[in-house]
């Protein structure tokens, strides 16, 4: 009898199907984005006047999740106009925009050019364009006409007037008077 339960336990055993990859499958929430565009390219306007235009070679649009946002996997190109100081135009291979926190995040070779010819290189920044902020924990690279900074992180405004950095490193160019 013994025996008898050992066959039948091994047919059962030999019989059932693996389908742990199916199950788990079950919870898995599939990510499909509203839309998706090529050669994108947005206009932000106030009053008539141009303030930013956004270009990148596609956007994946997820607005229809829990946490929205959006996506430029190919990276983007922002010009911001200000009639008195000049344009500035931000660059990286990658870009997120999360709308709840209105968080941008631009990853890889960003660069940041002002009007004035000064710049900040960076592998990654964050912006958030209701305060107008840029901040980073990443190496950046500030120069200009005369300096070459490098520093191990970055807190400023856009005009970078208001500008904290952590540990710095360079060349500076200065009058003693």
């Amino acid at each position: 009898m013994k025996t008898y339960y050992q066959i039948i336990f091994i047919i059962i055993l030999f019989s059932c199907e693996s389908n742990f990859d199916d199950i788990k499958q079950i919870n898995k929430q599939i990510i499909i984005p509203v839309g998706v565009t090529d050669n994108f390219t947005l206009r932000y306007t106030d009053s008539a006047n141009v303030k930013a235009i956004l270009e990148s070679p596609k956007n994946i649009d997820f607005t229809n999740q829990n946490f929205p946002y959006s996506e430029f996997p190919d990276g983007l190109k922002i010009e911001f106009f200000d009639p008195i100081e000049g344009s500035t135009i931000v660059s990286s291979d990658y870009g997120i925009v999360y709308y709840e926190t209105k968080i941008v995040s631009l990853v890889g070779n960003v660069k940041i050019l002002s009007a004035d010819g000064s710049s900040i290189q960076a592998p990654q920044i964050y912006w958030d364009p209701d305060e107008e902020w840029l901040f980073t924990e990443k190496n950046i690279v500030f120069s200009g006409d005369d300096y070459n900074i490098k520093a191990n992180k970055l807190d400023a405004d856009r005009s970078f007037k208001q500008l904290k950095t952590g540990q710095l490193n360079g060349n500076f160019l200065f009058e003693d008077n």
